[in-house]
């Protein structure tokens, strides 16, 4: 039977979700113990008092237990790069007391195995006759659980509480005891984010909410509500647990909005004892309910309550009324289209070794997302808790959730059906909410049968739940029945690719898309874009006063002390973190080019500590800026709206006219009529040199036409670095970009030096009349181990050398004194832009560790902070009575067809024939001819 009820009826029935006297915390000082030999249950320590003790929630690790990180540990986690064990460099990090490995961040204390802990706990007589239940908001991993030396279960989910009832308590004292197990007894993948050291940390213990509550004999086991946009309804299922009262028991439902208000009439349902324990019931939500998006991050609670006798109990559940799905080769949120915008969550929490489990860091986590125009976070091999999705669903983030595996699937083994029965506690326990709106079973899966498999699990998922859009994985593999698919491109770089990738093999330009490889049947969600290393931040090392220290950023730190350029450390970070947000803006901005592209994930927004040290992010692991780009600039390239201009190239000449196609990719709110669309060309100095606009409709897509910018250069005689910028005013929404203009006609240098590609008896000669020398040294002369197997491109390194077996390039771009007057003629700022492209595309490094301590090199390679080495290109000194300029870079092959490498040399050859040329440190010949064959 069913009938409405009044709305003040059904308020007072309905003020809090849970009694508070029917709760108790189990937060606090547990007894504890460490079974490292496995010999607990064969000696029933659950029958034992354990010696220890040990506070919940939280890990053993961080608690000072475990063993000492040494030679032997066994670490979670692939570890490509092993020359810490061996390699003679290396030798002083492994000895006691100075353990320092470099391959992820280090613990305190390492334990992999099984730990034990035990509380007494007392009932209540008010909880007489009742069911309890017992939650463990997250336990790492494999828990067993013992009443009284009794085993009543055991848990094996990474992903979800572990919930116990006990169908009756009787008053008084009773012992909970908890085996805890952490080793990979299931193969989930030991580079997974959700077991790894890489990351997290594979830490053993419970975190979060670790309660007892007493239930009434009927009692709400789950709630699932599924949205109907189209008539703004919702269908809500309860699932009841426990034994129907002999006189009938009823279910009340109520929607409310965030402010308490009730929407809609309430619900009630009479249940009798032929009713079934799953009731369900459609609510409508009027014709006002707002939807749920991005945007309009709306959010409602279902409140249910259930009457038996006189027990009750409530629960509330968040909601927001939207729809995600696919459509064509696009997402869409509520019918409008969306692209996705995200960076990777890989489990990475320094301070505490495991993930947070409270609102007030999934905010900050959010809001640096938010800040830098991201829409999406992909949760790479693992499922992050409850406090994630609720801060998500506030801010209008969309999530990609995974069941905790990187590993092989389809081979027949246990973890087949652990993949599936896990994401059915992943469906259940976080499926309401809205944020929750992709899902695939983890990261790049191995085994012949993974498409078989996963296109099975798929086909699951979607028979039970359509809330979301799911795919196979992340990476692989293509499974015709996916939502969506996960490929490793496109981006402008890929594994294995280093100097054959788009930004490297290819002069710098800003007009290619991705349009020939995205999937015309299906969304396209280029997989881990960007992986852009800068150098490590030493400061950042105080910041590490939790669990994890960043002993890795130590070893680096001494080894450039070592080389003597201590002193640069905040010169190579900055300079190489201009370099790496170049490299982002670049695959961003391909991406936002891309007709019919859903999206990317990049890898990542912060760094990630593992796997070698991958410090790819413009963040640090703590979502903290570094100092050499702001949220407001990066937001400038990667937002909701971006102008975007398709440049040919970046150099030009002084007798060619720009002109070039200003589009707009539009992904906000609504359409915009009418938008006004402006774009300028100003100089270094902010001296604006020509202007326009165009009155465009732009809709809810990307790669909308405004018009073309057109400029003649013809007015601009000196070589000029330009800024040209592009604003959508309604938005205030605005991108910019740096070209540069060289004379197509060089002036005639009249005081030219003595060039040479040796420092040979004739060159010496020069040097000692008092002449000038220019040492042009062609990549290919200089010797291997002064730098010809450095592997120089123009982007900054991939990943990371470690973990990738040194794929090139090995270098992090240059670093100069702008003001230097050698560069007089080549504008520049400190560190690479484009028109440095073609001279470290067409060059070797020169390795200077053998020059005077304090030498610093005109143009600094900066090096991979793994070796450290002083790096250069161009370099000045005194030689005999002479003066010598010495550069690496090809400034001698095809110079008509290469505008910077010739306006590069005519710089050195003006600063050579000017009196400013006067180096300041004398150099032995010795040295300079030991660079080359």
């Amino acid at each position: 039977m069913k009938k409405y009820l009044s709305v003040l009826f059904i308020f007072l029935s309905l003020m809090a979700c849970r009694q508070v006297d029917d709760k108790q915390s189990l937060q606090g000082k547990w007894l504890f113990a460490l079974d490292p030999n496995d010999i607990g249950l064969t000696e029933q320590w659950y029958n034992k008092s354990l010696n220890d003790t040990i506070h919940l929630p939280g890990s053993l690790q961080e608690q000072g237990y475990g063993d000492n990180v040494g030679i032997e540990t066994p670490w979670t986690g692939q570890i490509v790069d092993r020359s810490w064990y061996d390699a003679p460099q290396y030798e002083k990090f492994r000895q006691p007391g100075n353990i320092k490995v470099p391959f992820w961040l280090n613990p305190d204390k390492h334990y992999v195995g099984v730990a034990w802990y035990q509380k007494e706990v007392e009932i209540p007589a008010s909880w007489n006759g009742r069911p309890v239940e017992l939650e463990l908001e997250r336990t790492h991993w494999e828990t067993t659980l013992f009443l009284d030396g009794m085993e009543m279960g055991k848990h094996e989910s990474l992903s979800t509480p572990y919930r116990h009832t006990f169908n009756e308590l009787s008053p008084g004292k009773h012992t909970l005891t908890l085996r805890v197990d952490n080793r990979i007894n299931i193969e989930v993948g030991t580079n997974a984010h959700s077991v790894s050291d890489h990351t997290q940390s594979n830490w053993n213990g419970v975190i979060g909410t670790i309660s007892l509550t007493a239930k009434p004999s009927l009692y709400i086991d789950d709630i699932q509500i599924y949205p109907n946009i189209t008539d703004k309804t919702i269908k809500a299922i309860v699932s009841l647990d426990g034994t129907i009262g002999t006189n009938g028991s009823s279910l009340l439902l109520q929607i409310e909005k965030k402010n308490g208000s009730i929407v809609g009439k309430p619900y009630k349902i009479e249940i009798t004892s032929g009713s079934g324990m799953i009731q369900e019931a459609t609510l409508a939500m009027g014709d006002d309910a707002q939807f749920w998006s991005e945007h309009t991050p709306n959010l409602y609670t279902l409140r249910a309550v259930i009457k038996n006798g006189e027990n009750k109990e409530e629960q509330c559940r968040t909601f927001g009324l939207r729809e995600f799905k696919a459509n064509g080769t696009r997402f869409e949120i509520n019918g409008q289209p969306v692209f996705l915008r995200g960076t990777l969550e890989c489990c990475i929490f320094p301070l505490t070794g495991y993930p947070a489990m409270d609102n007030t860091y999934w905010a900050k986590i959010y809001n640096q997302c938010k800040a830098h125009g991201l829409n999406h976070v992909r949760f790479h091999s693992w499922c992050p808790p409850e406090a994630a999705f609720a801060v998500a669903d506030s801010m209008g983030i969309y999530l990609q959730v995974e069941c905790a595996g990187w590993a092989t699937v389809g081979d027949g083994g246990y973890s087949d059906q652990w993949f599936h029965d896990e994401s059915d506690r992943i469906l259940k326990e976080y499926g309401n909410h809205p944020s929750f709106c992709m899902m695939a079973y983890g990261n790049e899966p191995g085994g012949a049968n993974q498409a078989t498999y996963l296109s099975g699990l798929i086909n699951y998922w979607k028979s039970k739940d359509l809330r979301r859009v799911y795919t196979s994985a992340g990476g692989w593999p293509y499974v015709e029945n996916a939502d969506y698919w996960d490929p490793m491109e496109p981006r402008i770089q890929r594994w294995g690719e280093g100097m054959n990738s788009i930004i490297n093999a290819q002069q710098p330009r800003t007009d290619f898309d991705f349009a020939d490889i995205i999937r015309k049947n299906m969304p396209t969600v280029s997989h881990e874009v960007g992986q852009w290393c800068v150098y490590p931040n030493f400061k950042e090392i105080e910041k590490y006063t939790g669990v994890l220290k960043a002993k890795n950023f130590e070893i680096f730190q001494e080894t450039l002390k070592e080389h003597h350029m201590a002193d640069l450390a905040d010169d190579f970070l900055f300079a190489s973190g201009r370099l790496q947000t170049l490299c982002y803006k670049a695959d961003i901005e391909g991406a936002l080019r891309t007709p019919g592209f859903a999206g990317f994930q990049l890898l990542d927004l912060h760094d990630f500590p593992g796997q070698g040290t991958a410090l790819v992010g413009v963040l640090d692991p703590f979502w903290e800026e570094k100092g050499y780009v702001t949220p407001e600039e990066y937001s400038t390239f990667c937002n909701k709206t971006v102008p975007l201009v398709r440049f040919p190239k970046m150099v030009w000449l002084n007798n060619e006219t720009l002109n070039v196609p200003l589009e707009v990719a539009h992904f906000g709110e609504k359409p915009l009529q009418a938008a006004n669309i402006t774009w300028e060309i100003s100089n270094q100095v902010g001296e604006k040199i020509a202007q326009g606009n165009f009155v465009k409709d732009l809709p809810v897509t990307n790669c909308i036409p405004a018009g073309n910018i057109e400029y003649s250069f013809s007015g601009i005689e000196k070589p000029t670095q330009l800024v040209v910028s592009a604003e959508v005013k309604e938005t205030g929404s605005k991108n910019l970009w740096n070209i540069w203009v060289y004379p197509a006609k060089q002036e005639t240098v009249d005081k030219q030096p003595y060039i040479t590609s040796a420092l040979d008896n004739q060159a010496m000669a020069q040097l000692e009349k008092g002449e000038n020398v220019l040492l042009l040294l062609s990549p290919g002369s200089i010797l291997p181990e002064k730098g010809g197997n450095i592997s120089v491109g123009f982007s900054s390194i991939f990943w990371n050398t470690a973990w990738t077996n040194k794929q090139p390039p090995h270098t992090l771009g240059i670093l100069c004194d702008p003001k230097h007057p050698a560069l007089a003629a080549f504008p520049t700022e400190k560190y690479s832009d484009y028109q440095w492209w073609d001279l470290v595309s067409h060059c070797n490094a020169m390795v200077l560790d053998d020059f005077p301590a304090d030498y610093r090199p005109v143009v600094h390679l900066i090096d991979d902070w793994f070796t450290n080495r002083k790096l250069g290109i161009l370099l000045e000194g005194k030689v005999g009575n002479g003066k010598l300029m010495v550069c690496s870079a090809d400034l001698q092959t095809e110079l008509d067809k290469r505008p910077a490498a010739r306006q590069f040399r005519q710089s050195i050859l003006q600063y050579m024939a000017s009196d400013r040329f006067n180096p300041p440190v004398s150099l032995d010949p010795a040295l300079i001819k030991s660079l080359y064959k």
